[in-house]
């Protein structure tokens, strides 16, 4: 006897149902809509880092400083901050303004413009706070992408390399991205000539984005006099100048000449904008503290310029952040307004920066000490946080499985990774790969 089941039936209900689904896309954003992103390279870098049991791994990736037993240092001067900040009976969390903190943005102009600053005097430069030094780029990015006029739809020029942030920064502004030469493989130094002649044959008006000290990634910098050649050059073709401040008093020790770079630009009378990170230099890197600038040229409507700009930038601010996060700009209003504080915030910078110089000082000895192949007297004349080694990509991955060492593939390492501890296992793994790579 043969049955027929019961179409309303609970079970034959289900079944419809699955038979449905299974046959529908859930979500618009397929895989062809959105593609799986690249893991980022440093991110990436620094999770196989903590993954490694090695007992004398050595991460030299992460741009962060380090102490000589490789742990956080956080500031003397910072701690001090800290504790009045929480003594202070008035600390709320109620929103800053949209620009931000005044008495940090106001410290933060006198800081790298420096106090008696012509264009500070004559009111033609405004600030807002920014999420650190890559929130400052962002919105530097995002203004001139909406304002500056490039009727030939002028590109910015970075340096190549650069730090890896700039180029997704300003493709996800819109802006069209080109590179200049900046780092020469075969002196492991500046690429001068070539730099000059790419920004001179550049279309008029393009947008050139310079770091001010502490090249990232390379620590090569140009010399005063080579910066007064690019500022002639820049001139001549009508560019525009957009400077990455991110190392300020922690590359060479000295707040002044950090700045050295930027200041003669503004003398020169040039329009600006400047981007200003306070996580390196005063150890702030999770609070986020940053600053961006924009200078106009002096003249007689400068201050109705720099106000309309001023509208502008706090338009896109409200937009993107509405008001940004209070406890870093605290933390440096109060030691950049204080006369002891900024002197023992000095002492520290100079802590930080020796430690730096010490480190690159013991590698170049110890290479040159085991006759390490090659010249490696690029360690010590580059500067700030970071080396651009000269080790190619094959022999990084070598050292990485076979020394524990972790850098990133184009030979970049942190010098705030290195210690009396570890320099030396550091300086024979690569005297051991050179060898056996030649």
């Amino acid at each position: 006897m043969s049955s027929t089941s019961d179409p309303n039936s609970p079970q034959d209900r289900l079944n419809s149902i699955k038979a449905h689904m299974a046959g529908s896309n859930p979500t618009v954003f397929t895989s062809d809509a959105v593609p799986q992103a690249p893991e980022d390279p440093l991110f990436g870098l620094m999770a196989a880092y903590k993954k490694d049991t090695f007992e004398k791994k050595v991460d030299l990736g992460i741009g962060a400083y380090r102490d000589n037993d490789a742990k956080p240092w956080v500031l003397p001067v910072v701690k001090q901050a800290d504790e009045k900040l929480r003594q202070d009976p008035n600390l709320n969390h109620e929103y800053l303004p949209i620009a931000g903190l005044p008495e940090f943005t106001s410290a933060a102009q006198r800081l790298i413009l420096g106090a008696d600053s012509s264009a500070l005097k004559e009111k033609r430069v405004v600030s807002l706070q920014s999420i650190s030094g890559t929130g400052a780029v962002h919105l530097g990015g995002l203004f001139l992408s909406k304002f500056y006029p490039r009727p030939s739809h002028q590109p910015i020029y970075f340096s190549s390399p650069t730090w890896a942030n700039h180029n997704q920064i300003f493709t996800n502004v819109r802006l069209p991205i080109k590179t200049y030469p900046y780092f020469s493989p075969q002196t492991k130094g500046l690429d001068f000539t070539n730099m000059l002649s790419t920004i001179s044959s550049a279309p008029e008006g393009s947008i050139i984005l310079l770091h001010a000290c502490a090249h990232n990634p390379t620590g090569v910098d140009p010399t005063r006099d080579q910066w007064k050649k690019i500022a002639e050059v820049i001139r001549s073709k009508s560019h525009f100048p957009f400077f990455d401040c991110a190392y300020q008093g922690f590359a060479s020790g000295d707040l002044e000449n950090d700045a050295w770079a930027i200041r003669y630009f503004v003398e020169q009378g040039f329009e600006l904008c400047i981007a200003q990170s306070f996580a390196k230099n005063f150890g702030l890197y999770g609070e986020r503290a940053g600053c961006f600038h924009f200078v106009t040229g002096p003249g007689p409507d400068a201050v109705d310029t720099i106000g309309r700009i001023s509208s502008q930038l706090a338009i896109l601010q409200r937009s993107e952040i509405s008001n940004p996060p209070a406890y870093g700009a605290r933390i440096a209003a109060l030691v950049l307004n204080d006369n002891k504080l900024f002197a023992e915030w000095e002492a520290n910078l100079r802590t930080m920066s020796g430690r730096i110089k010490d480190m690159r000082s013991a590698l170049r000895h110890k290479l040159e000490e085991t006759g390490t192949p090659g010249s490696w007297k690029h360690i010590t004349e580059q500067i700030g946080m970071f080396s651009f080694t000269g080790l190619n990509e094959k022999q990084v991955m070598k050292l990485r499985d076979e020394a524990h060492v972790y850098m990133t593939k184009n030979g970049r390492i942190s010098m705030a990774g290195l210690n009396t501890h570890n320099v030396e296992y550091f300086a024979k793994a690569v005297d051991k790969v050179v060898r056996e790579t030649q």
